[in-house]
C-alpha cells in the first residue's frame, strides 16, 4: 500500500506552511491548495493521483470550506474531509456537518490533533476532533473532582492520585492517549488546590508556530523583534497566582526546553526584549500523549527537564480500559448538549448504548463526546438509535462487540425490464422470503443515485428526504459511491 495523500486547503501562507510541516512529519504525501476553487478543481481531476483525505479550512475568501463541501459532495460523498475552524461555535460545527464534513478541529491545531484526525478520517471515517470544549460553553461552579465522570477502577485510581497531587504544589505530569481528558484532569487538580481562585491557563505547546513559542510563553516587549508592534504578556505571567497547564509538552523545541527548565528552577521569566526578569508564583501541570522517556532516549527531550516535570506522574486510562464508564459519560454529554443547545434532552436507546459500549474508541472520550453531539444534531427522533452513529463505523474491526455490519450486499442498480420501462423491485430474496425494509431501502437509494448520476440534491428531492438523511443512510448501508 502506497503512502496516503492529503490535500491541505488553507489561504494563509504561514498556516499552510505549519500544516505542511506537521502532516509531512506524520508520513503523508502532501498537495496544497490556497483557495476553495483550486481545491475543487484538483479534487475533480480524474487524471491526478487519488486524494485520500482533505484538510479544509472553513474561513477562506471567495469560496469558503462549506461551499467547497457543497461542490464536491454530490460526486464524492465518500471523501474524508476534516474541517479546520478558528470559530468552532455550535452553529459553524452544525453547518459543517450538514454540508458533509467528517470531522472538525479547532485552530490553532496541534501536530498531535492533526495526526489523529487524519488517521481516523482515513481508517475509520470517525469523529475524533473537537467541538469548542463543551465545558467552556457552560457556566459551572468550580467543583474539582466532582465534575469528573466515571466509577471504573482505572478512573478511580487516577482520581485518587490527582487528589493527592492537588494538596501539594509539586509539578504534575499527566500522560495518556489523545482525547482521554488530560486538560479536564488538570483543571480539576487546579480547582481542588489552594490556587482555585487564581487563573487556570492552558497552552497547547504543539499548536504554537516554532518561531513564536518564546514570545507566547514568556511574552515580549514592543519593538523587541520585527512584527512586535505591541507588548505581549506571556502565558506564564497570565497564570500568576494560579496554574499553568502545558499540554503536549513533548512538542517543545529543544531551545525552549532549556528556557522552560530555567523558569522552573529560578521561578522567574525573561520576556523577549525585557530589561529584567519577572518573578513568578505559579503551579505547572504538564501533559503528553507521547512517551517522554522514549523522547529522552532519542535525544529530542531533555532528561533534566523530564525529571523536573515528572515529579508526580498520573497516567489516564484510555476509554477502552474503562468501558463501564461509557453509559455515565453518554448521559453526561446528553445533559450538556441539551443545556448548550437549549433543546429537549434526547435519550439513547438500549441497542445504541450497547453499540457504543462495544466500540473501540480510538479517539477516546473526545471522540465519544463528538459522536454523541453529532448524533443529537443529525437525528430526527427523540431517542438515539444505532443508525444515528453510522458515521462512526467503517469497519467491523472497529467493534469489540455489537452489530455494526449491514448483513446484506447493496446492489448498485435495480433491473429494468427494458428501455423506458418501469423499475422492477424484487421484494423476495434468493431464499424466497421477503427481504427486510433496510435491504430494500438501500437498493432503492443506490438505484436512485445511479439514475440521477450521483446528483445528491436531486436524489434527496426524488426520494422525499433531507440531504443529511440521505448521506446518513449512504453511510449506514455502506453504499460505495466512489465510482459513481
Amino acid at each position: 500500500m502506497g503512502m496516503k495523500r492529503v490535500l491541505l486547503v488553507e489561504d494563509e501562507a504561514t498556516q499552510l506552511h505549519l500544516l505542511q510541516s506537521m502532516v509531512s512529519r506524520a508520513g503523508y504525501e502532501i498537495e496544497t491548495a490556497t483557495n476553495g476553487q483550486e481545491a475543487v478543481t484538483r479534487l475533480m481531476r480524474a487524471d491526478a493521483p487519488k486524494i485520500d483525505v482533505v484538510l479544509l479550512d472553513l474561513m477562506m475568501p471567495g469560496m469558503d470550506g462549506i461551499e467547497v463541501l457543497q461542490k464536491i459532495r454530490p460526486s464524492m460523498p465518500g471523501m474524508p474531509v476534516v474541517m479546520l475552524t478558528a470559530h468552532s461555535s455550535i452553529k459553524t460545527v452544525v453547518e459543517a456537518m450538514r454540508a458533509g464534513a467528517n470531522d472538525f478541529i479547532s485552530k490553532p491545531a496541534s501536530a498531535e490533533r492533526i495526526r489523529t484526525a487524519i488517521a481516523a478520517a482515513i481508517e475509520t471515517s470517525s469523529l475524533v476532533g473537537e467541538i469548542a470544549p463543551m465545558t467552556a460553553k457552560l457556566s459551572r461552579p468550580k467543583e474539582g473532582f466532582k465534575n469528573l465522570i466515571g466509577a471504573s477502577r482505572p478512573m478511580l485510581h487516577a482520581v485518587h492520585l490527582a487528589e493527592k497531587a492537588a494538596s501539594a504544589s509539586i509539578p504534575v505530569l499527566i500522560d495518556g492517549e489523545s482525547g482521554v481528558g488530560k486538560e479536564v484532569f488538570a483543571r480539576a487538580i487546579h480547582e481542588a488546590s489552594d490556587r482555585q481562585n487564581g487563573p487556570f491557563v492552558a497552552v497547547n505547546c504543539g499548536a504554537i508556530p516554532e518561531n513564536l513559542v518564546e514570545s507566547i510563553l514568556f511574552g515580549h516587549e514592543k519593538g523587541s523583534f520585527t512584527g512586535a508592534i505591541e507588548r505581549r504578556v506571556g502565558k506564564f505571567q497570565e497564570a500568576e497566582g494560579g496554574t499553568l497547564f502545558l499540554d503536549e509538552v513533548g512538542e517543545l523545541p529543544l531551545d525552549m526546553q532549556v528556557k522552560l527548565l530555567r523558569v522552573l528552577q529560578e521561578k522567574e521569566i525573561d520576556p523577549v526584549g525585557g530589561r529584567q526578569p519577572v518573578k513568578l508564583n505559579i503551579r505547572v501541570i504538564s501533559a503528553t500523549n507521547r512517551n517522554l522517556a522514549d523522547l529522552v532516549a532519542a535525544g529530542t527531550f531533555r532528561e533534566d527537564l523530564y525529571y523536573r516535570l515528572n515529579v508526580f506522574p498520573i497516567n489516564l486510562p484510555s476509554l477502552r480500559e474503562r468501558m463501564s464508564d461509557v453509559p455515565a459519560l453518554v448521559d453526561h454529554f446528553l445533559d450538556q448538549i441539551s443545556e448548550m443547545e437549549q433543546m429537549p434532552r434526547k435519550n439513547v436507546s438500549p441497542s445504541a448504548l450497547e453499540m457504543l459500549s462495544g466500540y473501540n474508541w480510538p479517539g477516546n472520550i473526545r471522540q465519544l463526546q463528538n459522536a454523541i453531539f453529532r448524533a443529537v444534531i443529525m437525528s430526527e427522533g427523540k431517542e438515539l438509535q444505532p443508525v444515528d452513529f453510522a458515521h462512526m463505523i467503517n469497519s467491523p474491526t472497529e467493534m469489540k462487540g455489537g452489530n455494526n455490519t449491514i448483513p446484506f450486499p447493496v446492489r448498485p442498480t435495480i433491473a429494468h425490464s427494458g428501455p423506458g420501462a418501469g423499475v422492477i423491485l424484487d421484494i423476495a430474496g434468493d431464499d424466497g422470503h421477503i427481504r427486510s425494509m433496510a435491504e430494500i431501502e438501500a437498493e432503492v437509494i443506490a438505484a436512485t443515485i445511479d439514475r440521477y448520476n450521483g446528483r445528491m440534491a436531486e436524489v434527496a428531492r426524488r426520494l422525499g428526504i433531507g440531504r443529511s438523511t440521505l448521506y446518513r443512510k449512504v453511510a449506514e448501508y455502506h453504499i460505495d459511491l466512489a465510482a459513481e
